[in-house]
């Protein structure tokens, strides 16, 4: 089996049972003038992991493995957004409201959606979630059932949040996970150093933290072997 350098130790790759999972790569997060920066955040920091995210993204079509996105967000009504959840930072625009680029994270809102860079293609999954982690309240593990996933590569933002949860999730329910330190992100440069040694501590107690760099020949032979 193909092995891809990472930490605590080589991540043994299975191309017919690994999928790519692209956690929360949205306007209302990464572009600026959306809801992260109307925060005060920086949104360079998260434009950092666009491009190699792309590469991977590029590469694992190639591959032909599973390719899933996911978007935070609510329904219009709302119905789905915890009191707790509306009322926590105490923001005088937050989720629901009216903001730069329409209502703050709610569903076919132009911000609720993934940036251009890493539009979905036709086939692709998008898992719309209204929390944290990819798991709650979605049908992602049937979709991962359903194709005999057994390995998930992560990308996304912000590394210390929804990553780092959707990790934990995935690490409960079985299944061996290889973050890519240049595709996850977050806007507080400790949070990402931090959340990254979380993972792979302890032999890897939540899995396997890697680079980009490392992975793409792996999918190039993957590609390869399936033509």
């Amino acid at each position: 089996m193909p092995t891809v350098r990472a930490e605590p130790y080589e991540f043994v790759f299975q191309p017919e049972h690994v999928a790519l999972v692209i956690v929360d790569m949205q306007r209302d997060f990464v572009d600026p003038g959306g809801f992260g920066e109307a925060l005060g955040n920086d949104v360079s920091l998260l434009r950092k992991a666009v491009a190699p995210t792309a590469r991977v993204l590029d590469a694992a079509r190639k591959a032909g493995i599973l390719i899933i996105h996911t978007r935070e967000g609510h329904r219009p009504d709302l119905a789905d957004l915890p009191p707790s959840k509306k009322a926590r930072g105490r923001l005088a625009t937050g989720i629901g409201d009216p903001g730069p680029m329409g209502r703050i994270l709610v569903q076919g809102e132009y911000g609720h959606d993934i940036i251009d860079d890493l539009r979905p293609a036709a086939g692709e999954p998008v898992v719309d979630k209204p929390g944290k982690g990819a798991f709650y309240a979605t049908a992602l593990d049937a979709i991962l059932h359903s194709r005999d996933i057994r390995q998930l590569i992560v990308c996304g933002v912000t590394t210390e949040v929804c990553v780092n949860t959707t990790v934990r999730e995935a690490n409960d329910r079985g299944y061996d996970c290889l973050v890519l330190a240049d595709c996850v992100a977050s806007y507080f440069p400790e949070f990402q150093r931090v959340a990254l040694e979380m993972i792979k501590a302890q032999g890897g107690i939540f899995g396997w933290v890697g680079n980009s760099a490392d992975l793409l020949p792996t999918l190039a032979e993957a590609k390869r072997v399936a033509a």
